[in-house]
């Protein structure tokens, strides 16, 4: 069993994946061929900004919207530190400083109601990440960020395709940044990213610093990065998007039929919960256990892959530890000791999840 399943998916689209690759190979414009263009516009559209900008992967996306606001040395950005190190990275990289709030237990994401306490004069933005495949708390964190004059980011690395009361995660916020990393729920063949902002400014910006900072060739008026996205990643991601609303609709099933077949290991393993008005595109299906070691060979022994996403929060890790000292943030903690991530992706079968179902409550009741 594989714990994304990529090859059913290829086989499936096989056909215009092959085709798309071969148009790139066929007209051989590898770096910013028609295939850029056609993606931003079909992305926008779908997902409601008037802007997207894909570039080189979910990491880089963060960077470049960080670098469009100008953030730099002495300012701060909020954000969680539970969620994967990009997030914090790419603000410490260009100087600035990431200032931690801690999460919702059920949720994993950030906790809205903490951010406030947490700025400062120096905040220039507030970075929620949607966890897991689920929007943060947009609403209320917009909003105190509008009282505040601050810009918000949107770490939608791992939310492409969720619903926040009716609207599209990336689409939620002053900027928001997506990765198709081939794991997540829409996936190129590589890295790859996107950016969305309806701040036409902010995008001239993003779209400049992208390619090292040009606004015509040669003509650099602004510092930039090589950020682009390859002509044949993009391709892959057109091929892949007529059947995407299919897979998004299928991975919210397939959350769901989890949350039932394993309603019975309450309140031993409980799942991270997806709010009532928004969706989860369940980039991981994740549960939340004291008993995650047990759980995990038990498993393994079985053949079923798991994985924790994460088992350290980003100020116990030994790169960031060192700022942070003293500074606890212990539902984060709690949480990277007990996550543990099942097998998922659209085309996982019934009959697998009900044998990660059984394998899971046949090792519960063994340590009874």
């Amino acid at each position: 069993m594989d714990f994304i399943d990529l090859k059913t998916q290829y086989r499936a689209l096989k056909g215009e994946i092959d085709a798309r690759i071969q148009r790139v190979l066929d007209h051989g414009q590898y770096i910013l061929g028609p295939e850029i263009a056609e993606l931003e516009e079909k992305l926008a559209g779908r997902v409601g900004a008037r802007h997207c900008i894909s570039v080189a992967s979910g990491t880089e996306a963060l960077l470049i919207a960080l670098m469009a606001l100008d953030i730099g040395p002495g300012d701060e950005v909020v954000t969680t530190p539970f969620t994967f190190a990009a997030t914090a990275e790419m603000i410490v990289l260009l100087g600035a400083r990431a200032v931690f709030v801690d999460v919702e237990e059920d949720t994993a994401n950030i906790d809205a109601g903490r951010i406030e306490a947490a700025i400062t004069p120096k905040t220039k933005a507030i970075m929620p990440v949607s966890l897991y495949g689920q929007p943060a708390d947009m609403d209320e964190i917009n909003a105190l960020a509008a009282r505040r004059g601050i810009a918000v980011i949107e770490d939608a690395a791992q939310s492409f395709g969720a619903l926040y009361k009716g609207r599209q995660s990336c689409a939620l916020s002053t900027i928001g940044c997506t990765s198709f990393f081939p794991s997540k729920p829409l996936g190129c063949y590589g890295d790859g990213g996107a950016i969305f902002t309806n701040d036409a400014a902010l995008a001239t910006a993003m779209r400049e610093i992208r390619v090292h900072g040009q606004s015509g060739r040669y003509q650099h008026t602004r510092i930039g990065v090589g950020g682009r996205m390859d002509s044949i990643q993009c391709a892959v991601v057109l091929a892949k998007l007529p059947r995407f609303d299919w897979e998004v609709e299928r991975r919210i099933a397939l959350g769901r039929r989890y949350d039932q077949l394993l309603s019975r290991l309450a309140p031993r393993a409980r799942p991270i919960k997806v709010k009532a008005d928004r969706t989860s595109v369940y980039a991981q299906y994740t549960l939340r256990t004291a008993e995650r070691a047990r759980l995990q060979e038990e498993l393994k022994a079985r053949g079923i892959p798991s994985a924790v996403h994460y088992p350290l929060s980003l100020h116990q890790q030994p790169a960031y530890a060192a700022h942070y000292t003293g500074q606890s943030f212990p539902v984060s903690e709690k949480l990277a000791r007990e996550v543990i991530s099942l097998p998922m992706s659209a085309d996982l079968r019934e009959p697998d999840q009900e044998r990660i179902a059984e394998a899971l409550a046949q090792a519960l009741r063994l340590a009874a």
